[in-house]
């Protein structure tokens, strides 16, 4: 199969080498704007050759959109525009409704199919791009009633073969999803991150005390923000909502403390100890 991938940075340089890995794609071609990351990308065997876009829908089975997600939307109507009835569009963006109500009328609708595999680091670049990233990771398939059936299904054999289970949800449903289970948990980072460095001066302070609790909450605070503010702008409302409620609860303890009332702690605490139980399924 000859996969055309539009951005060759962590996912889609890791889709790239995790097709190459099951023996899924003969040949990967890859549209990239970022010099740097071109020539990357070519180094580490993620694109067999680096074309400008129009060359680089010729010919391609599969058609993967790996950009910022405030640029898949016209990216996919700019595609929509030139492909053929056996080409089939994907795109691994983390925001849905937007790109899915703008493609809504397109004549080609059909030959797309809105994906999001549930998988990211906090590294970007194709440098960062990994074979097996992709295995025992879900992938959200959305608005699957108005692609192609012959094409979800080839789509959804495709990330099945690398390890992933396949959800299917509508695009306002993933959006509200991303926003509590991903979303917010960067936010949650970048803030948390910005008032540590505010509030603590002594670098080495920082270094030297910072635990392991530290450093897993405030991992995903290195991600791009060429990554994460569309992500942000485009779910805006979504994730507003979610901040009501995150700053709701955290009143909720602040109050708590400044009361020294080790009930409400310890209940906030305990409920909180229930999300063991959901991440156990």
């Amino acid at each position: 199969m000859k996969v055309t991938i539009i951005g060759l940075g962590l996912i889609g340089g890791s889709f790239a080498l995790a097709l190459k890995a099951k023996g899924l794609a003969t040949t990967v071609v890859g549209v990239e704007s970022n010099p740097l990351h071109a020539t990357k990308a070519l180094e580490l065997g993620i694109a067999d050759t680096i074309l400008p876009l129009n060359e680089a829908l010729v010919g391609a089975e599969l058609i993967v959109l790996s950009v910022p997600v405030d640029a898949i939307p016209q990216l996919a109507v700019k595609i929509l525009n030139r492909i053929t009835e056996e080409q089939i569009v994907i795109d691994m963006g983390s925001t849905k409704e937007e790109l899915c109500e703008i493609i809504s009328m397109h004549p080609n609708r059909h030959r797309f199919v809105a994906t999001h595999p549930m998988w990211g680091t906090e590294y970007s670049g194709p440098q960062a791009a990994t074979a097996n990233s992709f295995a025992s990771r879900n992938v959200v398939v959305c608005e699957k009633e108005r692609s192609d059936s012959k094409a979800v299904e080839r789509v959804e054999a495709i990330y099945r073969a690398l390890g992933m289970e396949v959800l299917e949800m509508d695009a306002e449903q993933h959006d509200l999803h991303a926003a509590y289970v991903s979303h917010i948990s960067h936010i949650t980072s970048f803030i948390l991150s910005t008032t540590v460095l505010e509030k603590e001066r002594e670098e080495e302070a920082i270094f030297n005390l910072a635990g392991g609790g530290f450093d897993s909450t405030v991992r995903l605070a290195k991600s791009s923000a060429e990554t994460w503010i569309p992500i942000f702008t485009q779910n805006k409302y979504n994730i507003l909502d979610v901040l009501r409620e995150y700053i709701h609860q955290l009143n909720l303890f602040r109050k708590a403390l400044e009361r020294d009332d080790v009930a409400t702690l310890r209940d906030v605490i305990n409920r909180a100890n229930d999300i063991r139980k959901v991440l156990q399924k």
